[in-house]
Order: C-alpha cells, then structure tokens, then sequence
C-alpha cells in the first residue's frame, strides 16, 4: 500500500463556524483549522485534505453546477475557500492543487458566493471583504472585476435565487437592498437602508396607522395586535427620532443569519436564537414568526429547502428539526404546533396568536439531540442540494454526524407513538407519482397496459409523431430520491386521493465521522515496509491523546483503523513490537512525592487485547522517560526518571535485567541496527533439528505468519540474537552495551564532546549515527570512517531525532521547540525547514511515514504527512487508496462519466436494459471500460431495479440520472421537460387545441378517467381497469390542472396554479395592510389581477385628511365605471400611453389593465425594461396566446447576447410548450446530447408534429449525437443513431467503417513488420547461442 500526502484533522477552531458546504456532486466540504477537508457524503469517508493556507479557514463554497458539461467542458470538483487573513483559494480538488489565489485585505472574509447569472462564465465569485467591500473576482484567474464599498460593516449578503440582480447585505444595524447588481459594472448606489422596528410601540402607532382608519374599518386585522415586525424607511433617524425609539428598534446584530427562501419569491429570512422571521419584501413586513418557547433549545442555522417550502433547522442541542409551511385554509384563528410535545391548547402567552392567512411552519420531525457541556459545542450544519433530505452537523471535537430524512405512514407512526405531536397534525401526503387500483401503495405505477393507446386515441392522428410508447407498466415503487419524492406540495390538492397517502417525517442516523483527539500528544509509525512483510504491510500510524485513547490510522486511506481507550491518563509513548502490536506508556501529572502509576500495556492489533506489560509493577514508582525496542524486536528497555533501567524480553514479557542503582542517569538511548543474525541463519542452517526457517518470523511477526511462528515458539525459545544499545549520561558520555539473551555486557565508553552540549537524542542507522543536544547542535558520526562532524542549527533545543527508513537513505528529521528541519547527513546539508507558528502550527511530535514523506504532529489537533519539503499535505484523489468505492462521475475522467451518462439515460441500441459495457473502442479503451463497470456496479440496487422500466422513459431516467450525477443544470431541465411533456400529452388525450386551454385557477377542463383510479397526482389518467365499465362518461374526472411544478419555479408553473398563487399572496398582503403605501400596493395587484371590486373597496378606505383622498376616490369612481360601461376604452388608453411616455409606467399599465389591454401593458413593460414584471403580469393576467407571445419576446431578450441566458431561455420554452422551438435552440448551443435524449422523450411522449423541417432537424440532432458516441468509443451506439439520421448519417457511418478498416491494415501492416523484426532477431539469437556452445 502506497502512503500518500494527506492530512489527519480533528477539532475544529472557533474560526471555522460556519465554514462547510454540501455541494452539488455529493462531497461535503469543511474547513479544520487551516485545512479543508472533503467527505463523501455517501460512504462517510474522506476523499481530500486540502493544505495552502496559513491561517484559519472561515469560509468554504462549491462551484455551482447549473451549465452544460460536455467533452469540452467536464464535470470536475472546483471548490472555494477563505482563510482569516483575507486569502481565497480556488481548488481543484481531485488533483488537489491551486486554481487561483487572491486576496483584498488582511482582515477575514466575511461571505462568498459563486454567481451563474450567464451560460458563458460559470467562473463569477463574490466576496465581502470587510469591513465594508464587494468584490467580484474571476476564480479561474484571480482577476478582480469589480470592487464595490459600502458605508456600513457588512456581516453577510444573500442573492436572490429569482432574480439574480437583487442582492441584500446584513449590515450591523440595519439591512441595504440592491437591486441593480450586475457582473458587468459594480452597483450605482449602496443600497436602499431599512431597520426593524416594532410597530406595537407608542412611537411607531402612529406611522404604522399610516392615515388608515382605525382598526373598526380593517375587520379587526391590525398588524398592531399581533405584534409583528416591519421593515421600515431608509434614514434611522426619521424612523426613531426619540432616544426611546431605539429601544423599539430590533437590533440586527443579535441576527445569526440572512437567507431568501428558496421556494418562494421575494421571501427574505432572518434567524434570531429564539425566533425566525420572514419577510415579504413586496410590502416590507414580517408575514410570519416562526418561535420557540422559552424551554427549547435556541436555533443556529437554518436551510431554506428549494423543492418544497421547508425549513431544515439546527438547534443549539445539535438537534435538527424539519419545519413544513402549513396550507393556507380560509377560516378562524387556529394556533399551529410550535414545538414537539407542545399542542397549540397549551401555548402560553409568550406566543401570540397567528392568523390564519399568516405564513406558519409546522414543526414535522426532529432528530436526537446530544449532550452539550462547557467544551463541546455546536458550529454548523449543512445540506445536501440534490435530495434537500440528508444533514451533516459539525461538532468542534471534529465529529460529523450525518442524518438522512425518511418517512413511514401516519398509520405507523400513530401506531407506535401514539402520544407524538404528528399523530395530532394532518399528516404529509405523498405527491401522488401514481394512479394505483387500489391505494396500498403510493408509489406504483398504472399496472393496465393499455394506458397509451388510450389516450392517443383522443388524439388527432396527424398531430402525433407515432404511437405513444409512455407511460409504461411498471409495478416497483419509485424510488424516493428527494424530499419531492417524499411529500406533496404546499399549494398542491386540498384533499388525499386514492394514491396520496398520509406520512410523516423521522430522522434516521446515517453515519459518522470522528477525528483525532485535540490535542495528539505522541505519534509513531510502524515498522517500515520491507521485501519480507510487502505482502502483508498496512502503514499504520499510532496516534496517542492527552485523554488515554489511541487511534491507529491507515495512512494509504486516511481511515481510522483501530481505536483503543486503554489509558486513564495523557499518553506519553508508543512503540512498535510488531506490525500487529504496539507497547503504550502513560502515567498522570506526578504530584509532590514525584512518584506515579505507570501504566505500560502491551495492545495486539488483531484481537484488539491489552495486557500489562510489566504485570503488577507500576505502582507509586518514578515516571517512565524512554521505552526502547530493540531493531529485531527483541527486548525492550524502560528508562526511569529516578530510576536504574530495566531490561525485557518481549516475547516472553519477561524482566532479564535491572541495573544497579548506581547506574548512570540516562539523557538519550537507541539500539543498533546492527546485530549477528546473518550468523545465527547460518547456525540454524546447519542444524537439522532447529525449526524450518529463519527465526525472524517470531523476531518480527506479521499478519500473515503469526500463527506459525507461535507453533515454532518452544523450538525458538533458546535462540538469541546479540544486539547492541548505545546511551548517554548527564555529562554527555557515552556508553555501549551488548545484550543477549539475559547477559548485558558493558562495552566501550566514549568521553562527552567539548562541542556539544547536554545530549538530548540519539538516532543510528547502518554505520552513522547522529547526536543533538539542548544548544541546537547536530554531531554526526561516520563509525566505519571514525569520524565525526558537529553542525550548529542555531535553533535550540533538538527534542527529537529520525531517520528515514530505506537502504541507503541519510534522510534524518529534527524537532526543535521551534519548528523542524530534514537534513542530509550524507551530505551534511539542510534538505528543508518549518518554522512555527510562521509556516504551521507548533510541531509536537515527528516521524516518517515513508522515505520521502515526513509525519508531524501539530498541536492544532491535526497530523501532517507532507512531502520533503513539509509545505504540502494534499495529493491527487486517485492517489489515496479508497477503502469504500466511491460513485462520483467528478473523480473519474471526463470520457468515462459521460459514458455512465449516457448508458443510464438511454440505451435503444441494446434490446435489454444493461449495466455492463463490453464494446468500448478507442485510445485506452480497455481502462475506460474497467472504469465506467466499477461506477456502474456502485449504483444503488433499488435504481438499479427501477432505471430499465422508467414507467415516463427517457425523460424520466434523465431527471433520475441528474440526480445521481447531481447536475443542477440537467436536474432544472427535465425536472421542467417531463412536467410539460406529461401535461402536453394530456392535453393531445383529450383533444384540446393548446390556444384553448384555460388560463383562470377556476378551470373546468378535465380529463375523464375511471373514478377506481382517480388521482390529483397525475396529470395522465388511465383506461379504465380490466374487469371495470367501459362507460367513460359516467366515470369519475381528473382535473390537467391538479399538479404544477412548485413555486420554486415561479413563472414557468402552469398559469392556472400560478394566477392561484398570486391570489392567495395578496389575499396575505391585504391581511397585513398597516400602511397607507401597503394599501396602494395591495390596490394595485389586485386591479392587474382583475380583481376590480377589491381594488374599489381600498381605494375607499382612505382617510378624509389623507393628502391623496381625492385622487383615489376618483380612481375608485373609475374602476366601478369602466366595470359597467367600455364606451371610454379609447381615451383611457391614449391617457395611458402618454403617462408611460412621461416616465409613469406603473400608472399607465395599470390603466391598461383596467381596460382589458394586458397584453399592450407587458409590451410597454418590455420595452422599458421590466422584463419579470412583464412574464409576471402576461403568467397572471392574459390567455394563453396572448402570454406565449409576450414570453416568446423575453426568450429573444434572454437568448440576446447582451443577456446570454439561454438555458432560461429553454426552461420558458418548455413551460410554453414549445419543443420544437426547444430543440433548435439546443443544437444552435451545440448540447447535442441533452437534444437527442430530449428528441427521444417528445417522440415517445408523441408530442411533435413530424413534417420534413421536424424531421430534418431531428436527424441533424441525431447525427451529432452520433459523432460524440463515436468520440467516447462506443461503436453499437453511434452505428443505431447514424441509422435514425437519415442520408448524412448512413454517410458518417460509411465514413467510419472505411476508417476503421484503414486503422486496421496499417495497425496489421506494422504488427507483420514488428514480426518479421522479431524473427529476424530470434534468428541472431538462436546463432548467438550456437556459437557460444561451440566455443565452449
């Protein structure tokens, strides 16, 4: 096994909180002191260790994932980290090495933030550098764009995931807003300034009123009453003029996070230790508190989930809770739970009363909690991004723990807990993947095949590309890959249906991950590798703690091995007897008599035993300083404080000699490597009745011959082998002995050096040995020269002295107080140095873990293996020997991933679905095959069993391998493409022009299916059962409007959902009106949503001394009048335009609203800028062809190179239907793969019209999707699409077999050559040998 760099981390700095990422390709990222150490989140193993920075690390960030990976631009693991002094380094982390390295400042980084608001530079990355700075680099080359400065000190900043130029900064005291933030140019302003205030104060009622009536005219609705917080003015002081004012004022720097919710637009999230609020920044007010009582533990962290509007908290007792946005249901007050185990009938006053329109989290699940003490505490939490259902939580002693959200039935859970808070909620319900006979699984698939010709019966049979081939039977349960999986949406069916069944949350403990012990007190390799134990040779690093624990590590992988608690006290030594075992020392603090217990076990690997060494001695006796095993392992010799030594056989643990008291005070011993077994071999050879064998199998046991050498142990008893030891006194003398069997014989005494100081280590190896002492000073003997040369450091102190292990190496390593070196002693050079804490932190101990690579124990809690140089711990991934495989297409090479790709998202060239690959062509083709079968066979077995019977195909197997690849560009494309393929072949069922569809939530479309299998959960119904009436007609009816993508999605979501949406968002905002600018607000939604009478009854409501009474009672007059008569329709709009030319573009649209002319409001919106206004005002207002025109036009803008964001651009096709439209934008952008696969859905969902420009373009996708088969080697697959690619791809195919066969002769024309070589020197051989025979 090969030793590779790496570092072993353990307890985590205070700097470090907060520093961790879960990012896209399924590896968790955190920051250890000045290290970042990666974690395979599905194995819970460490992958990487990255080591350049200096200081501590404070912030970690994933590259995102949202653009297209091809051949040219390939999965790969770039990752970014900021240390304490200001540094950010870009990684590349399977090669461990540096992309880019920059910095602004000496002071720490405050956030970082990678930016994909363009498909042509995914490389944009934000910082905040304090106090005051934005800065936005360019990662891949350090380039500072832009540098923006704030007037206040910035703490954190959050981008909103909707709109990419919003950008909100947490300041100290107040929250800056900046809305024009753009990659091209740095913001024009810092920002609009709010505070929070509560309006519940005397000072504030008034401005609150905001010259509303009083409460009598809002229906008792106040915000006054509920104590709800509010954003509120840009100058603090015309917000708190009093001095008492501030009091009122929340302050912000209590806040432990900003955040925007990631389901949701326009969502803002500030956590408080007791309290969450969230934010509508549409009207500047909380419209949800989300609080725990005063028992419960405080939160750390919160994560926003994306695909259901969730919360995932972290709580101060590493607990982690699961918080679910409650529906919102038209009636009385009603309190939620709040807090396990706490029903809404026990609430006390501490919590307000909530409203029933206000935003409410029920508390769903939580997880275990852990015991909290003065020393272990918690420094964050992070989440998977794919699924949104696994956590990893951090402690500061290094422990990860991972936990993975499940669910089980309501039935279950009431079952088993009957007194648990769920079983009092309406339980979660499944989405409703499926439409099942009979409702006893969630997760099946429609059993009748029969579905298909169904409903493409309905259809016109000139609009459909051929018959549809999906759904398909398929009756094993889906997999349940996310949290969307698992649970509905929040704004999904109102009641259950057959196939949505009831269930709740419960955490299970997935894995966990502990580190070294703060701090290691000792380290010691084990014996090196040599010809005779390769076979059988771990490098296994034994690491001791200061609290008696001893971990042994596995240097070729990083993964702790063994973990023994053996001692009650600080470890003060180890050494190896044997690969399999070790000797450990440890004793306490000695106390005013000097005398201690001395605990000396012997720990045997294998059976994980430890036995006294010495038996019952070590009882109120002098402290043991040195434990010394002999080069053959042999003996062990015990060097007391106050005490003579004491010398032991090791394999009988038994005592052979104690020195007489007046033996010499020893400073420094070592054994020799030199000894007479060459002669004992030679003995034992010649003796016929000794053991088979050399006796260094007992000498030095392995794991492979322990069990022979302990059946040969009697023969092997009497034999010894002579050994040599070598110390020095006080005075610097020094002394050589003989040891063998129990007779220790005084050999040669050498007087101290007048050069050298008290001797402080010893280290022998072959026929050189090296001294150091308290001054600093290196003597280094040549014994077979008989000479020797002292070298002055100047670094004081040498507390330790290693050679490094290998023939014929002079590598020595040094520790001082100070740092370390490595010298030559060959040479008598310095090879390299570290000084702490300049370069690292301070060195406690050392050793090698191999020839060339140093080990050194830091007191930060880590342990480096560093190259000579001791400035590199970190090695390419492919280096460290994986103990568990790892899936991640981002480790192995591009051609193999794209290979796994595109073999689990569609295989129509082979007749059975397979997860072996045996034709693979081309350069290292035979490497590439063995790699992708190994990532193959790494595929869960459950998406094994499910992946060849997709029941929606190729479009579904894509979004599943999205997924497992976690591609968030290919994830949002056939997350949005499958829903719209479903709804599309729907809509072709049943026979309904597209210009049709309804465009009001109040639709009355419905699509007839049996009532046995009726289901809000599926947008495509089947035939009815076997066995069931023929009669449709009677039959119960499954609305195509049941089910939209989330509200993640925001205007792609079907327009009925979406205008429902936004109804029940102002039917919030008008619940919450505390202001008159609130109510103006509120008024004009509601008119561009065509909701006139609502809009008449604010503009009534405005105070008689309100400067603007008049014109909103006229405004009021205006709306009723237009209501009844349209006579006026034209001069109203002229009125309208000119108020748009005169630079009043809100007043102008919504009098072009009033008049029924949308559609002219969205393109005055355009052409003004307002291009998300525009999509929102089209989405909620028009009909469907009018909205396909207006979203039609900000494709162009999106697709325009000014913008260059065409992957949006497709995502508003594709919500629009347009999938032709879909596939030319694809092949111009050259994504050939994701064209072809999408091409195969729309053709087995039957949704193109196939005419010969559909057709011309289809076979053009596929005859570049065959070219990039053909340039990742696989033959089968290009041959079948050359095939489906018309004249050009039977052309390409032509093409290629005349190359191959050209390949051929000339790869066989030199093969006959080589040959011929090879005869012809067989021939001079065979003469060569003829004629030495005859010569001799």
């Amino acid at each position: 096994m090969k030793t590779i760099q790496m570092a072993l981390t353990g307890a985590l700095h205070h700097h470090n909180k907060g520093a961790s990422d879960w990012g896209w390709p399924g590896l968790l990222a955190y920051g250890c002191q000045n290290f970042v150490v990666v974690v395979d989140t599905h194995t819970v193993q460490v992958v990487q260790t990255l080591d350049r920075h200096k200081t501590n690390v404070v912030k970690v960030k994933w590259a995102r994932e949202n653009y297209h990976h091809d051949l040219n631009l390939p999965y790969t693991l770039r990752l970014a980290s900021a240390d304490s002094h200001g540094r950010i380094v870009v990684w590349d982390v399977s090669q461990g090495l540096i992309r880019a390295d920059f910095y602004d400042g000496t002071k720490p980084v405050q956030d970082l933030e990678w930016l994909s608001t363009q498909d042509a530079c995914p490389t944009l990355l934000a910082a905040i550098h304090p106090p005051s700075s934005v800065v936005l680099w360019n990662a891949d080359t350090g380039t500072k764009l832009w540098k923006k400065n704030f007037n206040e000190t910035l703490l954190s900043f959050a981008f909103d995931p909707f709109n990419p130029a919003n950008m909100t900064l947490l300041a100290n005291d107040c929250i800056l807003f900046v809305s024009d933030f753009m990659t091209s140019r740095p913001p024009a302003g810092t920002g609009r300034r709010f505070y929070i205030s509560n309006p519940a104060s005397p000072v504030n009622s008034g401005a609150a009123d905001g010259g509303r009536s009083s409460e009598r005219r809002t229906g008792g609705r106040s915000a006054l009453r509920r104590n709800f917080k509010l954003l509120v003015g840009d100058v603090k002081d015309s917000v708190f003029p009093t001095s008492k004012a501030g009091e009122d004022a929340v302050t912000l720097n209590e806040c432990l996070q900003l955040m925007y919710l990631r389901s949701c637009r326009n969502h803002l999230l500030l956590v408080y230790s007791k309290e969450l609020l969230i934010l509508d920044l549409e009207i500047k007010q909380t419209v949800g508190i989300v609080a725990i009582e005063r028992s419960g533990s405080p939160f750390v962290q919160v994560v926003a989930c994306r695909q259901r509007d969730a919360l995932l908290c972290l709580h101060e007792n590493a607990s982690v809770t699961v918080r679910v946005r409650r529906k919102v249901v038209m009636g009385p007050f009603s309190t939620p739970v709040d807090q396990i185990g706490n029903m809404a009938s026990q609430q006390t006053g501490d919590l307000s009363p909530l409203s029933e329109q206000d935003v409410t989290y029920e508390l769903r699940c939580q997880s275990e909690a852990i015991r909290i003490t003065k020393h272990i505490r918690i420094t964050g939490m992070a989440a998977c991004p794919v699924n949104e259902r696994s956590v990893a939580i951090f402690v500061n002693d290094g422990r990860i723990m991972f936990w993975n959200l499940t669910t089980v039935p309501a039935l279950v859970q009431a079952r088993d807990t009957p007194n648990h808070t769920q079983t009092h909620l309406s339980p979660l319900h499944s989405p409703g993947f499926s439409l099942s006979d009979s409702g006893s699984d969630p997760y099946k698939y429609p059993s009748s095949s029969s579905s298909s010709e169904a409903s493409t019966a309905a259809a016109s049979p000139a609009k459909t590309a051929k018959t549809c081939s999906v759904p398909r039977t398929c009756n094993v349960p889906h997999v349940k890959m996310a949290i969307c999986d698992m649970i509905g949406q929040t704004y999904g069916p109102t009641e259950p249906s057959v196939d949505r069944q009831g269930y709740v949350f419960r955490f299970t403990l997935q894995g966990l991950l502990s580190g070294l012990p703060l701090p290691p007190t000792i380290i010691k390799m084990c014996p090196p590798l040599t010809t005779k134990n390769w076979n059988v040779y771990r490098p296994l690093l034994a690491v001791g703690s200061s609290h008696g624990l001893v971990q042994v590590y596995n240097l070729s992988s990083g993964l702790l091995w063994r973990e023994f608690n053996i001692h009650t006290c600080q470890v003060r030594g180890l050494e190896w007897t044997s690969l399999t075992s070790f000797l450990s020392f440890a004793y306490p603090s000695p106390g005013q008599s000097g005398l201690v217990k001395n605990e000396l076990l012997l720990v045997n690997l294998q059976t994980g035993s430890s036995e006294l060494f010495r038996g019952d001695k070590g009882n109120d006796e002098s402290p043991i300083e040195i434990v010394r095993i002999s080069h053959l392992k042999q003996y062990a010799i015990i060097v007391f404080k106050d005490k003579p030594m004491e010398l032991w056989d090791i394999r009988s643990q038994t005592l052979l000699r104690e020195m007489p008291k007046n033996f010499p005070t020893i400073s420094a011993l070592e054994w020799s490597p030199s000894n007479n077994l060459k002669s004992l071999k030679k003995k034992l050879s010649q003796d016929p009745t000794s053991a088979a064998g050399s006796p260094t199998v007992e000498l030095l046991p392995t794991i492979g011959t322990e069990t022979k050498a302990q059946t040969d142990s009697k023969k092997l008893a009497n034999l010894t082998v002579r050994e040599h030891f070598v110390f020095t006194d006080s005075d610097g003398q020094l002394y050589h002995f003989m040891v063998e069997g129990n007779i220790v014989k005084d050999g040669s005494k050498i007087p101290p050096d007048g050069t050298m100081g008290a001797i402080t280590c010893i280290a022998w190896k072959g026929d050189t040995m090296v001294l150091g002492d308290v001054d600093g000073n290196i003597n280094i003997w040549d014994l077979k020269a008989k000479i020797s040369r002292a070298v002055p450091t100047h670094r004081g102190w040498i507390k330790k002295l290693k050679f490094a292990p290998g023939r014929g190496n002079q590598k020595i390593l040094v520790l001082y107080n100070d740092g370390a070196e490595v010298w030559d002693a060959k040479e008598v050079e310095m090879v390299s140095s570290v000084k702490c804490p300049r370069d690292m932190a301070k060195v406690i101990d050392i050793d090698w873990a191999s020839s060339d690579k140093p080990v050194l124990a830091c007191d930060d809690g880590t342990v480096r293996v560093s190259d000579m140089d001791m400035k590199n711990a970190c090695a390419p991934v492919t280096e460290r020997d994986i103990t568990e495989p790892v899936f991640s297409p981002h480790l192995v090479p591009p051609a193999a991933a794209f290979t796994v790709k595109y073999l689990l998202q569609h295989q129509p060239w082979n007749t059975d679905f397979s997860y072996s690959l045996t034709d693979l062509h081309g350069k290292n083709g035979e490497e590439l095959q063995r790699i992708v079968n190994e990532q193959l066979q790494l595929i869960p077995s459950d998406l094994q069993e499910y992946l060849p019977i997709c029941p929606y195909g190729t479009a579904q197997r894509c979004l599943i391998v999205s997924r497992l690849f976690g591609d968030e560009s290919e994830l949002h494309f056939w997350t949005v493409a499958l829903h719209n393929l479903r709804r599309e072949q729907a809509r072709l069922a049943a026979g309904i022009d597209k210009d049709l569809l309804p465009s009001t939530p109040t639709s009355d479309m419905f699509l007839p299916v049996d009532s046995a299998s009726s289901s809000q959960g599926d947008l495509l119904a089947s035939e009815n059962t076997a066995g069931s009436s023929g009669d449709t007609t009677s039959s119960g009816y499954f609305p195509l409007d049941a089910l939209s993508l989330d509200t993640c999605y925001d205007i792609l979501c079907d327009q009925p959902f979406f205008q429902k949406y936004q109804l029940e968002r102002i039917n919030l905002h008008d619940s919450k009106r505390a202001t008159y600018e609130h109510t103006q607000h509120c008024a004009e939604k509601l008119l561009m949503l065509g909701q006139s009478d609502r809009a008449v009854q604010l503009y009534l409501e405005t105070d008689a001394d309100n400067d603007n009474y008049f014109s909103d009672s006229l405004r009021a007059c205006l709306i009723a009048t237009i209501r009844s008569s349209g006579a006026s329709q034209s001069t109203i709009k002229l009125v309208a335009t000119n108020l748009i030319a005169n630079g009043k573009l809100p007043e102008g649209v919504q009098l072009l609203c009033l008049i029924d002319k949308a559609f002219d409001a969205c393109r005055y919106l355009q052409d003004y800028g307002e291009w998300d206004q525009a999509a929102w005002l089209a989405k909620a207002s028009l009909n469907n062809v009018e909205c396909s025109e207006v979203m039609k036009r900000w494709v162009d803008h999106l697709c325009s190179s000014a913008v260059n964001y065409k992957s949006k651009a497709i995502l508003v096709l594709l919500s629009l239907g347009h999938f032709l439209k879909v596939l030319e934008l694809l092949y111009s952008m050259r994504h050939f793969d994701r064209a072809a696969l999408f091409a195969e859905a729309c053709l087995e969902f039957g949704v193109l019209i196939l005419n010969e420009e559909t057709s011309s373009l289809i076979e053009a996708i596929f005859l570049e999707y065959a070219r990039y088969l053909h340039s990742l080697g696989n033959l089968t697959a290009m041959e079948h699409y050359c095939h489906k690619a018309g004249g050009k791809g039977q052309q390409l195919l032509r093409d290629m077999q005349t190359e191959n066969a050209q390949l051929q002769e000339k790869a066989a024309g030199e093969g006959s050559e080589d040959g011929g070589a090879d005869q012809q020197g067989d021939a001079d051989t065979t003469e060569g040998v003829e004629e030495g025979l005859l010569l001799s």
